[in-house]
């Protein structure tokens, strides 16, 4: 008995808490409810006061609306060329297009200037202590300096007997070809040291360079050009090409560009194996010869102290310029194809401007350069016997007697080129090849769409394709590339003015037909009548 009231108790209990229960939740309903309603009546209140609070939270304006601003330094650093204006006569689908374009280029301009800010790598440099020259500095130093993998860079390669040696880094920095006068060709993949290929050609070796990608290579051999792959099988011997003693690659155009020791410049399309043009420059021997990588323009220096600026499209030079006293011994062109420098046997070395073709300053000397290089970051190497010197900020206005860094070695130097993307110089000279340490040298960002250093091979396949699609004709070659965009006014009136004289003749030789038609018109009636009348006519009144 006792439990069963027990357990009616605790029901009893239990159904009044749960009583209580309810109507605490129903109180709490209420006041949420309620609360609710406050608050859409505050923000009913609030949204009708102003629209910069919503729902008792304010929103503040923006104190700089619109983009942020671009410096007009940084827009400057990716200007392309002077925005082209309209001519009044163009027609309006002429004008569209112009407009279009320069709108596009325009929004390249400022994306490539905003996006300027995701390249974080900053050039190097090399800095002395206080009262300490920079070209005293050894690598040696240098390369105990630096961390493990930038010390690694600095490395000789001892060959002696195959020399003197010239080379060639490929467009992406990663290969490096040599090759030694008496025979010697050899391709390395020089940041892991590995070795691709080495053979002895038995012949002597003029030059060598590296084709459009890493598997093909061109060696200029005593009497022929011939064509190896990067396992040193030989691909291809062109005898139209005998007696090369120099080669550029212009990789846009996919154009093997030889000078050879009977004064011929010839091209050579490597995309489908043919020869394009072949200019007889009678100027005598061509053993000095460079590139503008800007407008592929080919740089020749000659024995008699000028240098001659050749395109595929004329058989006579485009700029002949008087550059020295003496023979051209060496010239190069930096990557923007405003500054070339040559040195001669003068033994003076200049710098020109190539946009009005006017020096800007020359310094002497001693011993003269036989071998010149820029880099992409615009130092200068010149080589002096067995010395190489460094020299910085050699494009201005002012001349630099001071080198920014020196280097001696074993043997007489050859070949001198600076590594794509690293701060690296590549130097062949008679004992071998010198891999050479110089801070600020290569441009630390590079472009992974034109020249990826970590491109995997499908990567490099597909870069093929677009190139080989993309490749630019040898007929567009020219001093001012910027030419191929615009409207050539003056040719316009003279087209207008040709039409208009042909239009002139053609009315002409009308009315002299219309004319000439009438008059046989009217003999053929004369001769008609003639034939009609008889002798009897006479009498008729």
């Amino acid at each position: 008995m006792l439990g069963i009231r027990v357990a009616k108790r605790i029901r009893k209990d239990s159904e009044v808490d749960h009583g209580r229960q309810t109507l605490d939740e129903q109180h709490n309903n209420l006041a949420k409810a309620c609360k609710n309603e406050e608050q859409k009546n505050k923000a009913i209140k609030l949204k009708t006061v102003g629209k910069q609070t919503v729902l008792g939270f304010k929103i503040k304006q923006d104190p700089f609306p619109g983009e942020a601003p671009i410096p007009h330094k940084r827009l400057q650093k990716f200007r392309r060329g002077e925005k082209y204006e309209v001519p009044k006569e163009a027609r309006p689908d002429l004008k569209e297009a112009i407009t279009f374009s320069e709108a596009m280029s325009e929004l390249a301009q400022k994306q490539a200037a905003r996006y300027d800010l995701l390249l974080p790598e900053d050039a190097g440099f090399l800095e002395g202590d206080e009262d300490e020259d920079t070209n005293t500095i050894s690598q040696d130093d240098i390369a105990a300096a630096v961390d493990i993998t930038s010390g690694s860079k600095y490395f000789n390669l001892h060959l002696s007997q195959f020399g003197p040696y010239r080379l060639d880094y490929s467009r992406t920095g990663r290969h490096l070809l040599v090759g030694g006068k008496k025979g010697h060709v050899a391709c390395i993949d020089w940041q892991s040291k590995d070795l691709m290929c080495e053979m002895n050609v038995m012949e002597t070796v003029n030059d060598v360079k590296w084709l459009h990608t890493e598997a093909m290579f061109a060696v200029a051999q005593k009497k022929w050009l011939y064509i190896y792959d990067s396992k040193g099988l030989e691909l291809h011997c062109l005898k139209k090409f005998n007696d090369v003693l120099r080669m550029q690659f212009l990789p846009y155009h996919f154009l093997l560009a030889t000078a050879s020791a009977t004064g011929f410049l010839q091209y050579l399309d490597v995309s489908v194996g043919r020869e394009v043009k072949a200019i007889c420059t009678k100027m005598g021997r061509l053993d000095v010869m460079c590139q503008n990588p800007y407008n592929a323009v080919i740089h020749l220096g000659h024995p008699n102290g000028t240098v001659s600026l050749w395109s595929p499209n004329q058989k006579e030079p485009l700029v002949k310029m008087l550059c020295h006293r003496g023979a051209v011994r060496s010239l190069t062109v930096d990557k923007t194809g405003t500054y070339m420098v040559t040195s001669g046997l003068d033994r003076k070395l200049k710098v020109y401007d190539i946009r009005a073709f006017k020096p800007l300053h020359s310094c002497f000397l001693p011993a003269g350069a036989s071998c010149l290089s820029l880099s992409q970051r615009g130092l200068l190497s010149a080589a002096t016997g067995d010395i190489v010197q460094v020299y910085q900020n050699i494009l201005g206005s002012s001349p630099v007697f001071k080198p920014y860094m020196a280097h001696r070695l074993r043997g007489q130097i050859w070949g001198l080129a600076y590594c794509p993307f690293e701060d690296v110089l590549g130097i062949g000279h008679g004992e071998g090849f010198t891999s050479m340490i110089v801070p600020g040298a290569g441009e630390p960002n590079f472009d992974a769409l034109d020249a990826n250093p970590y491109r995997s091979s499908k990567q490099k396949q597909e870069w093929e394709v677009k190139a080989l699609l993309e490749k630019v004709q040898p007929e567009l070659i020219g001093l001012d590339p910027g030419q191929l965009s615009k409207v050539d006014q003056a040719t316009f009136e003279q087209r207008h003015k040709r039409r208009v004289e042909e239009l002139d003749e053609i009315q002409q030789s009308i009315q002299e037909r219309t004319e000439r038609e009438k008059e046989l018109k009217v003999k053929s009636k004369e001769k008609k009548t003639l034939e009609n009348k008889s002798t009897l006519d006479r009498f008729r009144k």
